[in-house]
């Protein structure tokens, strides 16, 4: 049986979140989603602050999906946030961008993103990228999750 997964999802676009929540329930995959518009919320959530702090309504995520263009904080920096701080610096943060730019790609690699991944224009890809994040979680071990600060 399947675990469900807790996704957070850091992106200022509501068309792409609206579209990225229809991908997971057609994929059928078991998940918790939670979604938050800019970069500094994303560090808010993660860190457990404002009316992110009821630990069960909001649990640290297994996977982040993170764009790169936000407002207040890009995801380059909600990154190197991520990265910096003990208690989510093992967080699986796939980078989930419009850009296809190599020096996107490459920077988010050198701040340590386990993935990048051009948003998929076709919903029906979309579907496909969920069920192959849900389907590759089944076989990776991930690290117990951590208590908040």
């Amino acid at each position: 049986m399947s675990q469900e997964l807790n996704i957070l999802v850091a992106d200022d676009s509501q068309d792409d979140i609206f579209l990225l929540q229809q991908a997971f329930k057609k994929a059928k995959v078991p998940s918790r989603f939670c979604q938050v518009c800019d970069g500094q919320e994303a560090c808010n959530y993660l860190q457990g602050e404002g009316c992110w702090g009821d630990r069960a309504a909001h649990p640290l995520p297994d996977v982040l999906l993170l764009d790169l263009d936000m407002p207040f904080k890009s995801g380059f920096e909600v990154l190197e946030w991520v990265r910096q701080h003990s208690h989510c610096r093992l967080l699986l943060v796939y980078v989930l961008s419009a850009s296809a730019r190599e020096s996107d790609i490459q920077r988010a690699h050198d701040l340590k993103a386990n993935g990048y991944v051009i948003k998929p224009i076709q919903v029906s890809d979309l579907v496909r990228f969920v069920q192959t994040l849900h389907q590759w979680h089944e076989f990776v071990v991930i690290p117990p999750r951590v208590k908040y600060p």
